[in-house]
Formats: structure tokens, C-alpha cells, sequence
């Protein structure tokens, strides 16, 4: 009994090493094959395990071999999915034995393997329909085909049937499920870390056809990037080409228009309305609307100068006692035109100056004011001058110029679009009111270039409140 178990397990140690090679020849050799040529090499190398387990087995007397060649079997029922090719490989194994010599324990073993391998075939018929969990199916063919094989020697072999259960059947069936117990999860230990390396593999040929694929798209990202800087370039120098060459005509007939608005008014003197009246109502028409057009063009030039990145900032000491004194004449008569009241606050303690650019400063000033009155019908209009505070939330010195009005307000989800170039809050307020929204995008551009930002707090029909921060420092 010592020497058989002695012989099993050296059948299970060429059963591991097969296992290794096996694999060993599966990652370098077999990894381009087709899964045709797998399969195909898989069968014979199960056949070639079983062969070579019977080369090594247990021989009592001349004919008689006790070997594992029963176990590549159990190996192939839990990897192949088609009971044919179970029944192919016991068949095959079983002839394998009679290539040791055609006798009564030849053709014994070569029955025994066959009736296994139709015994292994319907156990994976019956896990196929009920889709069986692989610890469970191993259980299942370790067991049942230990426990048939150890039967099939007892009742188809040569050794009495009473002296085989009584003597050697204990043995031989306490070693066979204990070795292929053992073979069986070794194998699976292969089987996972093949699979983890072809996972592996595959991830990563994956991972390099998604970074060329992410490669190829960013060249192409990168190319379409800089043909619509240079177009975006190209559209702004010419809108600052052509707005520069349209204000010298305008100015020109802006001039003529009021010659000819005033000359009248002197020739019609007190004689009564007449054909020099009308002259000087239409001068006055031409005038307005050449003063509208050349703001606009003036609008249009500065939103291009800055998007083509041509605007240039001036950092000087601006006195801060005279940004009030500017912007109060400018916008005192439209005060009192609308009839609203126009406050300019200063709330200590402010700086003497600050270092910005004035002329810029004033810009985005006008240009908030005047929507202020715009969109104000009655109320008030104020400018308040402050130091940020605790209650801004922002970090730093900052010096903040609130323009406050009573007007129609602005809707919430729309405080973001009012900034974007020809944006208004509502389509139907260019035909109302007029403008073409390029104020508020002209001005928060300006105030970044200034280093600072332009804040909104508005409600429909509660008025708005925009903030200018400019920083001190």
C-alpha cells in the first residue's frame, strides 16, 4: 500500500509539472494561436497527461497498472464545455492503455476509462442545464469519478472482486481523492492566474489603443484649437480694422449733421415754421443716430481690441475724489430728462488713489449707469464708493464701486447670459429700450484686464445692483 501511495504521488507530481509546461508553452507559444489550435492542443495534451501518469504507475504483477490517469479526465470535465469531447478523451486515454500490451487488464482499463468519460459527460450535460458553480461541479467529479473508477477495477478487473473491496479499495480511494482533491485546486490556481494574465493583457492593449486613440485626438483637438484662435484673430483685427475705418466718414457726417441741424435753426430765425425747420429737425435725426451708430462702432471696436488681445491697460495713480466729479455731469442731465433722482455716495475710509486704469474705470462706469437709466423709469440711480468689508466675502483689499438703481430688474437664471457678448435678458428689450448688449460683456472684460471683477445682485422688478471690485493692492 506504502509503494502504491508512493506511486501516486509521484503521478501527481508529473501531472503538476505537465500542468507547468503546459502553461509555460499556453503564454508563449499558443498566445497567437487560434482558439481552434488551442482546443485542439489542449485535448492532446490532456490524452498526453494520462499516458504519461500510466508511464509512472503502480505496477502489480506483469499486467496490472494503479495509476491517476483518470484525473487529466476530471481536469478536461472542468474545463471543456461539450460532453463529446469528454467522452473522446476517456475513449482515447483508455485506448492509450492498450498501447502497454493487449491483455485482460488492458482491455479492463480501456472499459473503465470509457464508461468514465460517458460518466463524466452526463454530469456536465446535467451542469450545463443547471448552470452548477465551479467549487460544486469539482466537488461532483472528483467524487463521482473516483468512486466509479475504484467500482469499475472492482467488478471489470483482474484482481478478485472479494480481495480488492476488503484489501486495496480503501486505500486507493483514500489516495485518489486526496491527490486529486489536491491536483484539482492546483490546477484552478493556473487556471486564475491565466486568466488574470490574459485579463492583464487585455486591459492593457486596451489601455494603449484608447492613449493612441487619445493621442490622435488631441493633435486633431490641438489643430482645430489653432485654426479657430487664428480665425477668431482674424476676426477680431478685422472688426478693429473696420470700425477704425468707419468712425473717420461717421465723424465726419455726425459733424455735418450738426452744421446743418444749427445753420438752419439761425436761418429760420423768427420767421415761422418752414423748409429750414424741417432741415434742422432731420440735421438732428442724422445726428442722433450718427452719435448711436459711432457708440456702437466704438462698443464693437473695444470688445475686438480685447478679444484680439490689442486693448492696452495703463497703470496709473488715479485720484479717487475726481471718478465722482466725472461721472456726475455726465449723467446729470439724463436725471433730470427721465426724471430720477442720481446720488453719488462715498462711504469712509477711502483711499486718496488707486492704481488702475482711469480712463478704462470710467468706461465700465458709464457703461453701467447708463443701463441703469436705461431700465429705470422712475426711482433713483446712486453710485456708492466703499472698501470691501466682512460682508463682500472676498479676500484682499478691495475698492468697490456699486451701481444701484430701481428699474425693471433681471431674472435670475439670466445673470450669467447678460455678459456674454449681444446678450440681454430678454430678446424683447433690444426693441423696447434699444442697445445691442455689448456693454456688460465690454465691461467685465474690461475689469479683468483691470485685475478685478464685476459682481450682479438683481430681482424682476426689485432693480439691480452690479459692483465693480477693483483690487487696492
Amino acid at each position: 500500500m506504502n509503494n502504491m501511495a508512493s506511486s501516486f504521488a509521484v503521478n501527481l507530481s508529473i501531472l503538476v509539472t505537465i500542468a507547468y509546461l503546459a502553461n509555460l508553452v499556453y503564454k508563449y507559444v499558443f498566445v497567437i494561436a487560434s482558439n481552434r489550435i488551442k482546443y485542439a492542443a489542449s485535448v492532446l495534451l490532456i490524452i498526453f497527461s494520462a499516458y504519461a501518469s500510466m508511464c509512472f504507475g503502480f505496477k502489480l504483477g506483469d499486467d496490472v497498472i494503479f495509476d491517476l490517469r483518470f484525473v487529466p479526465l476530471i481536469i478536461a470535465a472542468l474545463s471543456f464545455g461539450e460532453p463529446a469531447t469528454l467522452i473522446f478523451i476517456g475513449v482515447a486515454i483508455g485506448l492509450c492503455r492498450l498501447l502497454f500490451g493487449i491483455n485482460e487488464a488492458s482491455l479492463a482499463g480501456c472499459l473503465n476509462l470509457t464508461i468514465l468519460g460517458v460518466a463524466a459527460a452526463v454530469l456536465k450535460a446535467c451542469f450545463n442545464r443547471f448552470r452548477v458553480g465551479y467549487v460544486l461541479q469539482a466537488f461532483l467529479y472528483i467524487l463521482v469519478i473516483n468512486v466509479v473508477n475504484n467500482l469499475n477495477i472492482a467488478v471489470f478487473g483482474v484482481i478478485p472482486f472479494n480481495y480488492y473491496v476488503v484489501h486495496m479499495l480503501p486505500g486507493t480511494l483514500f489516495w485518489s481523492l486526496l491527490l486529486s482533491t489536491g491536483f484539482v485546486f492546483m490546477f484552478r490556481d493556473f487556471q486564475v492566474e491565466r486568466s488574470r494574465n490574459k485579463e492583464l493583457k487585455e486591459t492593457n492593449t486596451l489601455m494603449m489603443r484608447q492613449t493612441e486613440e487619445l493621442h490622435k485626438a488631441k493633435i486633431v483637438l490641438e489643430e482645430r484649437a489653432k485654426q479657430l484662435m487664428l480665425a477668431s484673430q482674424y476676426k477680431s483685427e478685422f472688426l478693429a480694422n473696420m470700425s477704425h475705418e468707419l468712425r473717420t466718414p461717421l465723424n465726419s457726417i455726425i459733424n455735418l449733421a450738426q452744421l446743418i441741424s444749427e445753420n438752419s435753426k439761425v436761418n429760420a430765425g423768427g420767421s415761422g415754421p418752414g423748409e429750414d425747420d424741417e432741415a434742422a429737425m432731420y440735421g438732428g435725426i442724422i445726428y442722433k443716430s450718427g452719435q448711436e451708430l459711432l457708440q456702437l462702432i466704438n462698443d464693437i471696436l473695444d470688445l475686438s481690441k480685447v478679444e484680439a488681445g490689442r486693448l492696452e491697460i495703463v497703470d496709473e495713480e488715479v485720484s479717487i475724489c475726481e471718478i465722482p466729479e466725472l461721472i456726475y455731469l455726465q449723467f446729470e442731465v439724463s436725471a433730470q430728462q427721465k426724471g430720477l433722482q442720481f446720488h453719488i455716495h462715498q462711504e469712509e475710509p477711502l483711499p486718496l488713489t488707486i492704481h488702475t486704469d482711469g480712463q478704462r474705470v470710467q468706461q465700465i462706469l458709464r457703461n453701467l449707469l447708463s443701463n441703469a437709466f436705461k431700465f429705470t423709469s422712475q426711482g433713483e440711480v446712486s453710485l456708492t464708493m466703499r472698501k470691501s468689508g466682512a460682508q463682500d466675502q472676498v479676500q484682499g483689499d478691495w475698492m468697490i464701486f456699486e451701481v444701484k438703481d430701481t428699474g425693471i430688474g433681471i431674472p435670475e437664471d439670466k445673470h450669467h447670459s447678460i455678459f456674454e457678448a449681444f446678450q440681454q435678458a430678454d430678446g424683447t428689450i433690444s426693441r423696447k429700450y434699444g442697445g445691442t448688449g455689448l456693454g456688460l460683456s465690454i465691461s467685465r472684460n474690461l475689469a479683468r484686464l483691470l485685475g478685478g471683477f464685476i459682481r450682479v445682485e438683481s430681482q424682476i422688478g426689485a432693480g439691480s445692483t452690479f459692483s465693480l471690485f477693483l483690487p487696492l493692492k
